[in-house]
């Protein structure tokens, strides 16, 4: 009788889970009159949030009046985060009842919480209970232990510590470098001729320094130690300190009221290499040879071919591990638990200091379910090239997850205008976000409400309705592209800078030419794409008929293998630039190469040439005259299709343009909700011609109804 009861309590626990899973958590085919019907007033999971920060004794009072204007600005999402003298410690049980109480408080209103994982950031540290009762667990790197001058003709013999794990000796007149046998747990080598340095290399206890609510000093230092990201012991005491505290209190609201946890740039901003005391055993079991004696060299100045390689291949274990054992661990707790785990990195708007901080973007934020960018500095701003969102959005689209989303504003440090940050933001719509964050609005503690700037102004709150609207629209149907463009991030790892540049030049040149596309990695293009008659098929049901390969200096064998035999399909495969010279099988240290590459379209300049141009599908815009500003998105739904423009210039823009599909188009105006017919010619193949009209920074949504006479 036990049992049953307990089968049906478990059943009751799993049908309460699935009835509360919400539409935004998952991606779906919408017909056009249910996407109408919720237009004008959005479901509330798509509204922007405001980054919360509880700096200053929080009350019930502050909480009620925060949340009151917030949603009288069409703000109905706050995401929370701890902040300096709350008036309970972070995690306490006198904070985490305010959680409880700030929850039924945005119930009572109709609101959502999302919550900050963490005491301030980067995330995974837990308040600093993994430096006091944890410190087996803190994170740990491979650095530098000693350097010892030698002399040509001199030997050097010594006794080394069980930390010690490699060691190399580096000629200062011209950077050369030998690996040093320390087997024996001794050191013992005469020098060659030259003028020597020998660099010992041991692991420690090393953090990333971490801004803390417990800080005194309210500085940024490594004093409460971030976990180990490698170890999913670790991540699992993380979630045991946080996720599973705010559990007790508020696990009757998750998936209702609590959308998820929100985590905030975790990386190794180290001194040193990443590393765990499982890490030797996994390299030599994934890559089939001891590592240990190659990974001192990682420190010196110079790498030979070989070093190179075989530091790539540390960085193919590391990155794995990140991802498997941190991003991995929450984002299925969340899932089980009915939330979900939104993330961003750091230093996602440049890819080569990226790799040295979290390994492989894509690796990182393929668990997650909503990946993200954020916004900072004005790295985002009408002067600046800055297409990184394209990241984000890519790995939503390729891994079938229904949202990306974007930290703006945090540390603008010139403030923008209204119509400033809408700019900032549909830069960032039109590459394919579609959830907003803005930062940063601290707790109305003082009794002073925390909205600055434009965030302040009466035109926000028309912003904020359009962002709720604009947001729903692009989270529904599916992505359009049709162009896949491969990521170098194998090459990066070898220390090929110029693949980025590649990157950053196909990026802007297909923009610039209204030809969507969405990146893939390498994992993607071996085990997650599906072949279909000349297609490659993500996860979000999205078809890509065309691949393109920039400057790389090395890709899979699979990758290679799976691209000739899309090609052998009907597929394109275009190699712009640098072609690869090494294809990996197990190894980078054992790459062959170079591949035969015959079956593929080849540009040597690297440029977007008429004849590149002509190996691609039909695209599914057409602008009569060519204008490099206007920048779009096109998402299919069941019965329609919706393109989104925006004019990023200063100028208007009026151009004749043919969109793919027939029926009648449609004006939908997320300003005001309104929808309304537009002029259009005769169709002609599928396709609708029609004059297209923008203001300077302005944008529209067009949507032609394919069911037009139904």
């Amino acid at each position: 009788m036990k049992i049953v009861k307990k089968f049906l309590c478990v059943f009751m626990l799993m049908t309460l889970s699935l009835c509360t899973k919400r539409p935004c958590q998952e991606s779906g085919e919408p017909g056009l009159d249910e996407i109408a019907e919720n237009f004008q007033s959005p479901p509330i999971e798509y509204s922007m949030t405001f980054y919360w920060g509880w700096d200053g004794e929080v009350t019930e009072e502050v909480i009620a009046r925060d949340l009151d204007a917030f949603k009288m600005r069409g703000v109905h999402i706050v995401t929370l985060e701890p902040g300096y003298d709350m008036g309970h410690p972070y995690l306490s049980e006198g904070w985490l009842k305010m959680v409880r109480r700030t929850v039924e408080l945005a119930g009572e209103r109709d609101m959502r919480v999302w919550i900050v994982d963490e005491g301030k950031y980067p995330s995974g540290f837990a308040g600093g209970k993994f430096t006091t009762d944890a410190p087996e667990l803190r994170m740990k790197a491979l650095i530098i232990d000693d350097r010892i001058a030698i002399s040509g003709g001199e030997t050097l013999k010594q006794c080394l510590s069980e930390d010690v794990v490699s060691a190399v000796a580096v000629n200062q007149i011209d950077s050369t470098c030998q690996i040093l046998d320390i087997q024996s747990g001794e050191l013992r080598w005469k020098a060659p001729e030259g003028r020597w340095q020998v660099i010992l290399v041991k692991h420690d206890f090393r953090s990333s320094p971490t801004r803390a609510v417990n800080n005194p000093t309210r500085g940024k230092d490594p004093s409460n130690s971030l976990c180990d990201y490698l170890d999913s012991a670790a991540t699992r005491q993380f979630i045991q300190f946080t996720h599973e505290q705010h559990e007790k209190f508020v696990g009757s609201e998750f998936g209702r009221t609590v959308l998820g946890f929100r985590g905030d740039e975790p990386d190794y901003s180290i001194r040193g290499i990443p590393w765990t005391p499982q890490i030797f055993s996994q390299f030599q079991e994934r890559k089939g040879y001891d590592v240990r004696p190659y990974v001192a060299a990682f420190f010196a100045p110079r790498l030979t071919e070989i070093q190179k390689r075989v530091k790539a291949d540390y960085w193919d274990v590391w990155s794995d591990m990140f991802g498997e054992h941190f991003f991995k661990v929450q984002a299925e707790w969340c899932d089980r638990h009915n939330l979900e785990y939104l993330v961003h990195l750091n230093k996602e708007d440049d890819m080569t200091a990226l790799i040295n901080h979290e390994g492989d973007f894509f690796e990182c934020m393929r668990h997650v379910q909503m990946p993200g960018v954020d916004a900072i500095w004005n790295q985002i701003w009408p002067d600046k090239i800055a297409d990184y969102p394209k990241y984000a959005s890519s790995v939503s689209h390729v891994y079938g997850k229904p949202r990306a989303f974007t930290e703006s504003f945090a540390a603008y440090r010139i403030p923008p205008t209204v119509t400033q940050a809408k700019w900032v933001l549909d830069h960032q719509f039109v590459r394919g976000i579609n959830m907003v964050e803005v930062m940063f609005v601290p707790a109305s503690t003082t009794g002073e409400l925390g909205l600055k700037g434009w965030t302040a102004t009466e035109q926000f709150c028309s912003i904020a309705r359009y962002v709720h609207r604009a947001a729903y629209l692009l989270s529904q149907g599916h992505p359009a592209a049709r162009i896949a463009v491969y990521h170098p991030t194998t090459s990066l790892w070898l220390g090929k800078k110029e693949s980025n540049q590649s990157v950053l030049r196909l990026m802007q040149q297909l923009l610039e030419h209204q030809l969507d596309f969405d990146f893939v990695d390498e994992n993607a293009l071996v085990s997650v794409l599906k072949f279909g008659s000349g297609e490659l098929i993500n996860l979000s049901g999205q078809s890509y008929t065309t691949v393109i390969i920039p400057s790389v200096k090395a890709i899979s064998k699979a990758a290679i293998g799976r691209l000739r035999s899309f090609a052998a399909s009907g597929g394109k495969v275009v190699f712009l630039g640098t072609e690869p010279s090494l294809i990996v099988e197990k190894t980078f240290l054992n790459a062959s190469g170079p591949p035969d590459l015959s079956w593929a379209v080849r540009e040597p300049s690297g440029d977007l040439t008429s004849r590149v141009v002509d190996a691609f599908p039909q695209p599914d815009i057409k602008l009569k005259n060519s204008c490099t500003s206007i920048k779009y998105i096109h998402r299919h739904f069941s019965d329609a299709d919706l393109y989104f423009f925006f004019n990023e210039s200063n100028k208007d823009q009026i151009r004749e343009i043919i969109l793919s599909g027939s029926g009648q188009a449609q004006i939908w105006d997320a300003m005001n909700g309104t929808i309304s017919p537009i002029a259009t010619q005769s169709p002609e193949n599928g396709r609708v011609r029609l004059n297209l009209e923008l203001d300077p920074f302005e944008t529209k949504f067009i949507v032609i109804d394919n069911m037009t006479f139904r």
